[in-house]
């Protein structure tokens, strides 16, 4: 028999123990934004442009998150969340935030995640003068983008994240400068009087089914389904959201009663939106996929989508 190399029996006996830190490291990280009041300054970069924030984050005894987030240089940017969904915002957010859009809270699950991305521990870092541990989720197909994650030891408070394109290329950069993990006073929650309240308007579950993707990327599911109704008139727009349990991307198909609209396709830092005209026996639609996905996974999505009830998507 031969003999094993010491560095090849060190690396398989590391194996177990690797495994169990990244399950615990996205276990904490998942129950970190739901169960830790946090407040501080990040800085966030995209293409190149770096603006900063300041963020008040508060769990409440009862389980309700309340988070306030506050541009402090630039425009003036502001947005008040409960639970994910946002009450107000102001400035350019005003014309991000869709009426009454929430954000379901990711499920990390090492083994699933496992399925569609490489997932390693690299080592440790300092990040806002916090120990933190590095994660690194590299993607298994061309259909999503890689990760880097700085999370804090104490919290499991992401510290740093890093959004890297197949080339391993910067697509979008987060970072604390400094983070206070004391539970932010009642009145930091407080939107200031330039913050403009959301309408909430009905939304209705389609339960029955009536959009169908033909083909997603493999481990995207359907998370949620919903019928929203346009603030300029009462035209019923489906929206649909897809996960991976990591990275996400929604769908809206929305009636074009007429009007002349041609496909469009755009992308800033790692934000793809996709839009395209269907036909269908109900008349045509505009189909706009947007998310942080591969421009070109986000065009084969809204090539893709069908009326009718759902069928086993192709992967």
């Amino acid at each position: 028999m031969r003999a094993i190399p010491l560095c090849v029996l060190g690396g398989l006996l590391a194996m177990p123990v690797q495994a169990s830190e990244v399950q615990d490291l996205l276990g904490r990280l998942a129950a970190a934004e739901r169960q830790q009041s946090f407040q501080g300054t990040f800085i966030y970069e995209r293409n190149g442009s770096f603006s900063t924030h300041a963020v008040w984050h508060r769990v409440e005894e009862g389980g309700q998150v309340r988070e306030r987030l506050l541009q402090l240089d630039g425009p003036a940017q502001e947005v008040l969340k409960v639970d994910g969904q946002a009450q107000c915002v102001s400035g350019a957010l005003a014309d991000q935030v869709s009426e009454g859009q929430a954000w379901p809270a990711r499920q990390l699950d090492a083994e699933q995640l496992s399925n569609w991305y490489d997932i390693r521990v690299a080592g440790r870092s300092r990040i806002a003068n916090r120990p933190a541990s590095v994660l690194v989720l590299e993607p298994r197909d061309q259909h999503r983008y890689g990760f880097q994650l700085h999370l804090d030891e104490e919290t499991g408070l992401p510290l740093k994240s890093l959004l890297l394109n197949e080339r391993g290329q910067l697509l979008e950069r987060f970072q604390f400068a400094q983070l206070d993990t004391a539970t932010p006073a009642v009145n930091a929650l407080q939107p200031s009087s330039g913050c403009r309240p959301v309408r909430f308007r009905a939304a209705d579950n389609m339960a029955d089914g009536r959009w169908r993707s033909d083909w997603l990327p493999p481990g995207f599911t359907l998370i949620t389904a919903q019928l929203r109704r346009t603030s300029s008139s009462n035209d019923a727009v489906a929206y649909l959201m897809y996960g991976d349990g990591l990275a996400r991307f929604s769908v809206f198909l929305e009636p074009l009663k007429g009007s002349v609209v041609e496909d469009a396709r755009s992308q800033l830092g790692p934000t793809v939106a996709v839009s395209r005209r269907m036909s269908t026996d109900a008349g045509d639609m505009m189909v706009t996929v947007v998310g942080e996905i591969p421009l070109g996974t986000a065009e084969r999505i809204a090539l893709s989508m069908r009326a009718g009830v759902p069928e086993q998507a192709s992967q």
